[in-house]
């Protein structure tokens, strides 16, 4: 039979289980429908034009034409932008992981600044300009970005 210490211990390390699993979690509240809003307006902006009449969707497979000469700087954007806004976001709110909240929040805000230089690199240089699908999709970022490290800030 076991002993009454040996039931206490038990108790401990499932409390201490429950403890942990509480602190890796978070609750975005209505953070939630923000943040989906603005994941969902991300993929929408995929098939605006970004790049002169190249929609993100051209920008991203590199199947926009040959003499917009889109350059690096849009399809890293277009590139990180799908995989930190629509990927770690969705994964994020989908698990409910800090960490991984934490990553789409650091993520978001280092591919807003990318997305920053990808439009002052079409307005600087090239043929066709940035359009508005691609300031659209910073915007997405920059909304997806701060949204959430104020989850992430807010863990108590």
């Amino acid at each position: 039979m076991s002993s009454e210490p040996e039931k206490t211990r038990e108790g401990t390390r499932a409390l201490s289980r429950s403890e942990r699993e509480v602190l890796r979690t978070f609750d975005p509240g209505s953070r939630a429908l923000v943040l989906a809003g603005a994941i969902l307006v991300l993929v929408f902006s995929s098939v605006l034009p970004w790049v002169g009449d190249a929609a993100g969707w051209e920008v991203l497979t590199g199947q926009a034409d040959p003499e917009l000469d889109i350059g690096l700087l849009p399809w890293l954007f277009s590139t990180n932008a799908t995989v930190v806004g629509v990927g770690l976001g969705s994964l994020a709110l989908i698990t409910r992981r800090w960490v991984i909240a934490f990553l789409a929040g650091l993520g978001g805000l280092m591919v807003t600044f990318e997305g920053m230089i990808a439009i002052w690199s079409r307005q600087t240089g090239g043929v066709a300009g940035p359009s508005f699908g691609l300031v659209l999709a910073v915007l997405c970022m920059l909304v997806l970005g701060v949204q959430w490290m104020k989850i992430v800030w807010s863990r108590d």
